[in-house]
């Protein structure tokens, strides 16, 4: 998924918080993180930056946050518009590994690890990769994808032996039971989905089928799944100075067998924002390519439930923020007077209303060696919007919708790079940037 909209080394150190006995949490202020955090079978991995300029993958024990190992890891063809890529957990809960691009010579390899202990299984060359991902109980990678041999591979994570490929480049967006849906990325992109043990296909679906001829992955897409649905995002490129924006929108397709449900042409994703499957907060884009409202779609259906005109937006410099609960749209101005909007009565709300929005809006590149052009996933901190003035970030969490779950474990990372990991639920849910 692209990344777009905001965009010392050293042990680490555990704390409780809250209630410790109802609410386990941890803080590791030495990562520098700059990929998001990926939690599974006990562990959560993140990639982090070191002082010289060097990646490296960090992985702890979502538990308690000890650092459990760290190892240097490389960028191999990534482009920097998609962000740095985090690690993969993968396989067996009884025997997990650690995915992760390292350099290997002159070129670069997909090397495995064992979860807790950090101790190479094996390693495939591949190039140039975006990275690579969890597919149910394999591992998935796009290799080669300078060439127009690129493929996407599904391996076995215990051996790193290949159970089928595909031609092209390809990202997985959900697996489930014996399926994976993949986003192809190709001049006219699909959505496919695919036997995990063999690779047969299931169905496919022409997203421009939905949004219309003339898709460009350039300016970023996003997808997100709840039950039998899956929402798909594709945003707008601008190819030339002035010239018309590209086809864009939301779709929503089955998983069962590919049928499309709906599809709302010309709305914008805004950021900061939940996963696509959880809520649809949404701006409207005329046929001129001029700005309009917001609307509130419901993601099972794209019906509007909610639209909030933009006049009430300050004039100038203004960033959205947003209410743990969704229920408003926010206008930060910073160190300024801003404005919130209850989404189901278009009334402006009294009061020190506090919501979350970017900590920046003008991030600092990172200083990645060889690598031009990344920037740290973002980090939301708490504003109070009738000052415009920034809130103690460290007292909470960000919301649920910001950071996902898994297992009710959230782990996220904060705007100086630390990782901070709370257990305050028991379910599974996509952030905003999965």
């Amino acid at each position: 998924m692209l990344l777009l909209g905001a965009v010392a080394c050293g042990g680490s150190h555990a704390t409780s918080g809250g209630a410790a006995a109802t609410r386990p949490a941890w803080s590791d202020t030495a990562v520098n993180a700059v990929s998001r955090p990926v939690i599974g079978s006990g562990v959560t991995a993140v990639t982090g930056l070191r002082p010289d300029g060097r990646l490296r993958t960090v992985v702890s024990d979502v538990r308690d946050g000890k650092r459990l190992w760290a190892r240097p890891s490389v960028i191999s063809g990534r482009p920097a518009a998609m962000g740095v890529a985090p690690p993969a957990v993968a396989g067996p809960a009884a025997r997990p590994i650690v995915a992760s691009v390292e350099a290997r010579g002159r070129g670069a390899a997909l090397v495995a690890r064992d979860a807790r202990t950090g101790a190479q299984r094996w390693t495939r060359a591949v190039g140039t990769t975006f990275g690579p991902a969890a597919c149910g109980d394999l591992l998935c990678v796009s290799e080669a994808t300078a060439r127009k041999s690129a493929a996407f591979a599904v391996l076995n994570p215990a051996t790193g032996k290949q159970v089928w490929h595909l031609p092209g480049v390809a990202e997985v967006e959900w697996a489930g039971p014996g399926r994976v849906v993949l986003f192809r990325m190709s001049a006219h992109p699909s959505v496919e989905a695919h036997d995990l043990a063999t690779g047969k296909a299931a169905w496919a679906f022409p997203v421009e089928s939905a949004l219309g001829r003339g898709a460009d992955l350039s300016g970023g897409w996003a997808f997100g799944a709840s039950g039998d649905t899956l929402v798909g995002y594709v945003a707008p490129y601008q190819t030339r100075n002035n010239g018309p924006l590209s086809a864009f929108g939301f779709f929503s397709l089955r998983l069962s067998d590919g049928k499309q449900q709906w599809a709302r042409k010309r709305l914008l994703r805004v950021y900061p924002s939940a996963n696509p499957a959880v809520a649809l907060i949404t701006r409207e884009v005329d046929n001129a390519d001029r700005y309009g409202g917001f609307t509130q779609l419901d993601p099972r259906t794209g019906r509007a439930v909610h639209r909030l005109g933009a006049t009430g937006a300050p004039q100038a410099n203004w960033w959205l923020a947003f209410p743990r609960d969704l229920s408003a749209v926010g206008f930060l101005a910073h160190d300024k007077p801003g404005y919130m909007y209850d989404l189901h009565t278009g009334k402006a709300r009294g009061g020190h209303e506090p919501g979350w929005s970017f900590c920046t809006t003008t991030p600092t590149p990172l200083k990645i060696t060889g690598q031009n052009g990344f920037y740290p996933i973002a980090a939301l901190c708490p504003y109070d919007l009738k000052t415009g003035r920034r809130l103690d970030a460290a007292s909470t969490a960000p919301p649920s919708w910001y950071t996902g779950a898994v297992g009710g474990w959230r782990v996220w990372r904060d705007e100086h790079g630390g990782i901070h990991g709370v257990h305050d639920g028991d379910g599974t849910s996509p952030g905003m940037y999965q």
